[in-house]
C-alpha cells in the first residue's frame, strides 16, 4: 500500500514538475515575441530571423553533436526534413513581420488557433473522421478570431494577412511533424530544423545586413536566440515528465504572459471584445489541442517566433 502510495506522489510530482516547465516555456516564448517586436524597431527583419536561427542551430549543435555523436545526422527522410525547415522558417519570418504591425497579445491569440485549423487539415487532406464537438471547438475559435479582428472595424488590415498565413504554414508544419516523430529522432528533426532555417536566411543575408546602432541592439539578438533555444529544451523536459494530453491546455498561459509583456513594454491592453476573443480562443483551442494530443498521441508546439 506505502509502494503504490510512494509511486502516486512521485507521479504526482512528475506531472506538476511538468505543468510548471511547460508554464515556464510558454513565459519564454511570450517574452520572445516581445523581445521580436522590440527588435523590429531597430534590426532589419530577415537579420533578426537569420540570428535568431544562427543561434539556435549553433547552440543545439554544441550540446546534442557531442552527446549524440553521428546518430543526431541520420534520417530517412532527408527530403521531409528540408520542407518541415522551411516551412517554419516562413512561419517564423511571418512572426516577425506580424509583431512589426500587431500587439503581442491578438498576435498570440490568432497564432495559438493552429491546433483547430489543424482540424480542418486533417479532415481535408487525411480524410480523417472529426466528431461533432470537434467542429463547434473549431468554429469557436474561428469566431474568437474574428471579434478580435472585426471585419469592417478598425483591428483589420492587410496585416492580419501575416498571422493567418503563419497559422497556416504552422499547421503544415505540426502535421509534417506528426508524421515524421514516427520515425525520426525529435533530436535530429530539431537539429535540422535550425540548420535548415539558418542556411536558407543565410541567402538573404548579404542584402540585408547592416551595422547595428548599438551594444544593446546585439544584446537583444542574443536574448531572443536564448530564449528561443532554452525555450524548446525546457519543452522537451516538460514533456519528459508528463503526458502531452496533460500539458497542451498549459500552453494557452502564453496568451497572459503575451498580455503582460505588450502592458509592460508597449503599453498595449486588449480591449474588451479582444479579451472576449482571446478567452474563446484559448478555451475552444485548449480543448481542441488537447483532443488533438490524446487522439493521436503527438505535443502540439507553442506559438513563437
Amino acid at each position: 500500500m506505502d509502494v503504490r502510495k510512494s509511486s502516486r506522489d512521485i507521479e504526482s510530482e512528475r506531472i506538476l514538475a511538468g505543468i510548471g516547465l511547460v508554464l515556464l516555456a510558454t513565459a519564454c516564448f511570450a517574452t520572445l515575441d516581445t523581445a521580436t517586436k522590440l527588435s523590429t524597431a531597430g534590426v532589419p527583419i530577415l537579420m533578426g530571423v537569420w540570428f535568431r536561427y544562427a543561434f539556435q542551430a549553433i547552440a543545439t549543435t554544441v550540446v546534442l553533436l557531442p552527446r549524440e555523436g553521428a546518430a543526431l545526422l541520420r534520417t530517412r527522410h532527408p527530403k521531409f526534413q528540408l520542407l518541415r525547415g522551411a516551412l517554419l522558417l516562413t512561419s517564423s519570418t511571418l512572426a516577425f513581420f506580424s509583431l512589426r504591425y500587431m500587439p503581442v497579445a491578438e498576435f498570440t491569440s490568432i497564432v495559438l488557433i493552429a491546433p483547430l485549423v489543424i482540424t480542418l487539415l486533417a479532415a481535408i487532406t487525411l480524410n480523417e473522421q472529426v466528431s461533432p464537438l470537434r467542429w463547434a471547438l473549431v468554429a469557436g475559435g474561428f469566431v474568437g478570431t474574428l471579434v478580435i479582428l472585426r471585419p469592417g472595424g478598425e483591428a483589420l488590415s492587410w496585416a492580419v494577412l501575416l498571422p493567418i498565413g503563419l497559422v497556416l504554414t504552422n499547421a503544415w508544419f505540426q502535421v509534417l511533424t506528426s508524421k515524421l516523430v514516427r520515425t525520426e529522432n525529435p533530436l535530429t528533426m530539431h537539429f535540422y530544423t535550425g540548420w535548415v532555417g539558418t542556411l536558407m536566411a543565410s541567402l538573404a543575408l548579404p542584402f540585408v545586413w547592416t551595422s547595428l546602432p548599438g551594444w544593446e541592439w546585439w544584446a537583444l539578438l542574443c536574448l531572443m536566440g536564448f530564449l528561443g533555444t532554452v525555450g524548446h529544451f525546457i519543452l522537451i523536459l516538460a514533456y519528459q515528465r508528463a503526458p502531452a494530453s496533460t500539458l497542451t491546455p498549459y500552453l494557452y498561459a502564453q496568451i497572459a504572459f503575451a498580455m503582460l509583456g505588450g502592458w509592460v513594454m508597449f503599453s498595449q491592453v486588449p480591449d474588451r471584445l479582444s479579451l472576449i476573443g482571446m478567452a474563446l480562443i484559448a478555451v475552444c483551442g485548449a480543448a481542441g489541442a488537447w483532443l488533438t494530443v490524446r487522439e493521436r498521441r503527438v505535443p502540439i508546439e507553442p506559438a513563437e517566433s
